[in-house]
């Protein structure tokens, strides 16, 4: 009787080694699966979008060499006098530079206050009408799907050079990437509280106000935060046709190959980006309360 008690777990157990050894089995067979799937459609993708590997080898020692041709000649003994060449312009980068920075600053004022306002009636939990949502959603996707440097040339042609043209460039761009991203942080609120607004006779601003917006405001805060980050880049970027700051100056020392100023401007571009991302890691972090955590 014993042994018989003992022979039923153990042949249970070995029925669940063997049913997990098949899903080990089966799940090590999608995997693979997926894997030549994707190295299928890269290949594909590599051959019709013509991307020839043996030039790539045989000249990427061009794109390491114009490294080398942008760096300056700093020599110890006159280590002040060669960065003083170097940066021999460094007011007039300084303020293209503070110019790039408040063009993105406002773009994202902009774009994340339109985004602020139409995202509400985009959300299926809180919008009644379906055409009204579905009609944002479109401009949404309209305005995040045309490049920043689209919008900028067509800016550049209406307005003329000028940061005026990459304000709008990058505020449009803007709208449509943080509308999407307010509209998924709606949509994923608690509705309790929201049902708790509605029911007492509140009207749809109250609903909004009350029920909806303090479940995500910290989170639009953190957005706004992350896409000024990407926008002092954009607006580098779209400097480049003339839509103001320091890409105009940038795109000229590229074209007139003047090197040394290739490597001081982006050097300045790169630790100005570098410093607003650390700023910008704090301030979201602390209004997502991961200070606290830590």
């Amino acid at each position: 009787m014993t042994s018989s008690m003992l022979s039923v777990p153990q042949a249970r157990l070995q029925a669940l080694l063997a049913g997990y050894q098949r899903e080990v089995r089966r799940r090590r067979w999608q995997s693979l699966l997926v894997l030549a799937i994707l190295a299928i459609l890269v290949a594909i993708a590599g051959r019709f979008g013509e991307v020839d590997l043996a030039n790539l080898v045989d000249n990427i020692s061009n794109f390491t060499s114009y490294f080398g041709r942008i760096m300056p000649r700093l020599t110890v003994a006159h280590f002040g006098a060669n960065v003083a060449d170097w940066y021999w312009n460094i007011t007039g980068w300084l303020k293209l530079l503070l110019d790039t920075v408040l063009i993105a600053y406002l773009a994202t004022l902009i774009g994340a206050c339109a985004a602020f306002a139409m995202a509400f009636l985009a959300a299926a939990n809180l919008a009644s009408s379906r055409w009204l949502r579905w009609c944002i959603k479109r401009v949404f996707e309209f305005c995040r799907t045309v490049p920043d440097l689209v919008f900028a040339l067509m800016f550049v042609s209406a307005f003329g050079l000028g940061p005026l043209a990459g304000v709008l460039a990058i505020a449009i761009h803007t709208f449509g990437t943080l509308g999407k991203l307010f509209t998924e942080a709606i949509e994923n609120i608690d509705m309790k509280p929201v049902e708790g607004v509605h029911s007492t006779g509140g009207r749809f601003i109250e609903t909004v106000r009350f029920g909806a917006l303090p479940q995500v405001m910290s989170s639009f805060a953190s957005y706004a935060l992350l896409r000024f980050e990407i926008n002092v880049r954009s607006g580098s970027v779209v400097g480049m046709v003339g839509a103001g700051g320091i890409g105009q100056d940038l795109f000229v020392a590229i074209r007139k190959f003047y090197y040394t100023d290739v490597s001081a401007i982006l050097l300045m571009i790169i630790v100005c980006v570098a410093i607003m991302d650390l700023v910008t890691e704090r301030i979201r972090h602390r209004l997502s309360g991961q200070d606290k955590v830590r």
